[in-house]
């Protein structure tokens, strides 16, 4: 995928095809958190054989959908970019919003937080987007969101590290389409950078086993008083 370049309408046929191969598709959603991944994981990952998965990867890299990393004899598959991600992310936004089952329902930990190639989304990043764009921590830019001083300071004394939210200022962020809440949450080199720091600060956990993401106890409380809205009923 090419930003320089408009797809052509073959270009466009082309990704739609590769997409609508469920093998592929289970592949792309395996990496959608932003990890890397043998060729091995990602063929049982998508229930085919070995050769079968070669296959598809090979497509997927033609295509532009997929990058490799070489380590010594051994290859890892990711996601080529963060736009690939945010086109799988928006293709899987559902038609109408989705109704929340029960609270045991298996999707409700996804929903309330989650990584969307290794940014915070679901409910949670919805509510910090909005909380500081409401503020004006983060500004729109002709280059994309940007931190601005006044929300630095912010999120030091909300007690995120200085140097490494200093290090955010460079950083530019985009909106991304949140396919749960439909509404825009942080993506980008800032959004996942943000993410990075709140995970080395405690306010967020990994799931095991799952891009679902739990806030802490501490994290939450100071989430909340950045203006992240949030009821003891989620």
């Amino acid at each position: 995928m090419n930003d320089a370049i408009s797809p052509s309408r073959y270009q466009l046929a082309e990704i739609g095809a590769l997409l609508a191969e469920p093998a592929r598709a289970a592949m792309l959603l395996a990496l959608i958190d932003g990890t890397m991944r043998p060729a091995g994981e990602l063929a049982r990952v998508a229930g085919v054989g070995a050769a079968t998965g070669s296959a598809h990867l090979k497509r997927l890299l033609e295509g532009g959908l997929l990058a490799v990393h070489e380590q010594g004899r051994h290859r890892y598959y990711r996601l080529a970019n963060d736009d690939v991600a945010a086109l799988i992310e928006a293709l899987a936004l559902p038609r109408t919003r989705p109704v929340l089952p029960d609270p045991s329902g298996g999707d409700r930990p996804l929903r309330m937080a989650r990584t969307c190639y290794r940014h915070l989304a679901g409910l949670l990043g919805v509510g910090l987007c909005d909380a500081l764009l409401q503020r004006g921590f983060v500004q729109a830019a002709s280059e994309g969101m940007r931190l601005h001083d006044e929300g630095a300071q912010a999120l030091v004394a909300a007690g995120l590290d200085a140097v490494r939210v200093e290090a955010l200022l460079p950083l530019a962020g985009r909106g991304c389409l949140d396919w749960t809440e439909r509404r825009l949450h942080l993506g980008g080199p800032l959004g996942v950078s943000l993410t990075e720091v709140m995970l080395d600060a405690g306010w967020l956990r990994r799931r095991s086993g799952s891009r679902a993401l739990q806030p802490s106890d501490d994290g939450l409380r100071r989430l909340i008083a950045l203006g992240v809205p949030w009821e003891s009923r989620h």
